[in-house]
């Protein structure tokens, strides 16, 4: 029954197929073969179900207030705030990159919203300071993974969906790796420079500065806006979506000027497709999920992966393999989706603390889709600069492995995750 499902998904997927197709024919296809006495209306029940959840709505809120701050200022705002302050120092553009795609990150929620966002202008300024294109492009789609882990995470709202996990918890948690990430990419940036005697870029005046971050206030909003009110109390990780949204419309129309009325429309259909295509996966996700678990699937993988009574550790372990390794060929929010009810139960049985766990699948999943063969921030990048794979990926080793040595420190120390809860 495996083997007839993943045959199925890998035909289609080879066929040239959209995920979105494998995802719902490969179960239905088993559930017609392996259980006809099962009617096949419940795959339709499983897929409404699976995008009835009311923390969704958050979703195209999310990307629809992204969309709105790609198309006005507030990218290039915080590119210049950043850039003030560091832009001067050894590797400091390649410091600023990294610290808008976190600061972007805790605004879109989507690694390939920051990709564009802040790729298209530092890349620019990477390559007038010095830096080979391959670094530049390795540097943007890696330090875009971030805004999987930095609230709204859309990737941690999928989770909570399939795990039933608070999401207000979750965008808390993915703070630290997020924070970690940056100081090791930027201590690597310094680094780098100071090796390749990268030049150093013009030193902004204090008053300078003072114009700079000025500008910058009211994008800086966002992350107060979103974290503060989800953990205050004062509204859900919904309502807080559709502040963001009222807060991007009223600066980039009112206060940046720099989008128009007429263009609200255009912005919208463009978050209507967006989201119409995370929906779907989602949609298929879920009945994906329940046909593998009507099917006893999950007992299966995990009886052939894990011992009878597995550590805590021992499970972390796996998942992060699992879903690294997933996220390599397939859509983050299709793997978790899929990879999520398999181990959840698991991982509950043998103590692991669910918001840990989502960090932690989080954060594979932003690992994997920065890294080859089919990472999707790939080919999203490859799009964006117009460059070929191999040049995109060219120079993205150093950042894979400073991942893989953060996600390991974020295993071995849920403290990283969890330091919330000795805060509040």
């Amino acid at each position: 029954m495996v083997a007839t499902l993943l045959i199925i998904m890998v035909v289609l997927l080879l066929l040239g197929f959209p995920m979105m197709i494998p995802l719902i024919a490969a179960p239905l296809i088993v559930l017609l073969i392996y259980f006809p006495n099962i009617d096949a209306i419940f795959m339709i029940q499983q897929m409404m179900e699976g995008v009835s959840g009311y923390v969704l709505l958050a979703v195209p809120l999310f990307i629809f207030a992204a969309d709105i701050m790609s198309t006005g200022q507030t990218s290039k705002r915080l590119l210049d705030f950043v850039g003030s302050f560091v832009g001067h120092v050894r590797g400091g553009y390649a410091i600023t990159t990294a610290a808008a795609c976190t600061l972007f990150g805790s605004i879109s929620g989507s690694t390939q919203a920051t990709v564009v966002a802040i790729g298209k202008p530092m890349r620019q300024r990477l390559l007038s300071i010095g830096y080979k294109d391959s670094h530049a492009i390795a540097l943007i789609i890696n330090a875009s993974d971030v805004a999987l882990l930095i609230p709204p995470s859309i990737g941690m709202i999928v989770y909570a969906v399939v795990s039933g996990t608070s999401v207000g918890d979750l965008f808390i948690a993915g703070i630290g790796p997020g924070v970690l990430i940056f100081l090791f990419f930027s201590i690597y940036s310094y680094f780098h420079a100071k090796h390749y005697r990268i030049p150093l870029a013009d030193k902004a005046t204090w008053n300078e500065r003072l114009q700079f971050t000025k500008k910058a206030l009211f994008p800086l909003g966002f992350p107060i806006i979103i974290v503060g009110g989800i953990y205050s109390g004062t509204f859900t990780p919904t309502e807080a979506a559709g502040v963001s949204v009222l807060y991007a419309l009223i600066i980039e129309l009112f206060i940046f000027r720099s989008i128009k009325f007429k263009e609200i429309p255009n912005i919208a259909l463009s978050t209507g497709l967006v989201t119409s295509a995370v929906f779907v996966l989602v949609a298929g996700g879920q009945a994906f999920s329940w046909v593998i678990s009507y099917a006893r699937i999950p007992q299966m993988v995990t009886g052939a992966v894990l011992p009878v009574d597995p550590s805590a550790l021992h499970v972390l372990i796996i998942v992060a393999i699992f879903f690294f390794i997933g996220c390599m060929f397939v859509d983050p929010i299709v793997v978790i989706l899929i990879l999520t009810p398999i181990f959840y139960p698991v991982a509950m049985a043998a103590g692991v603390d669910p918001v840990h766990l989502g960090v932690v699948i989080t954060f594979q999943a932003a690992l994997g889709s920065a890294t080859p063969p089919f990472g999707v921030d790939i080919f999203t990048a490859s799009a964006v600069f117009n460059r070929s794979y191999l040049d995109v990926i060219r120079g993205t080793p150093p950042y894979i492995i400073m991942l893989i040595i953060v996600s390991i420190l974020v295993i071995l120390f849920e403290d990283i995750s969890l330091f919330y809860r000795y805060l509040f």
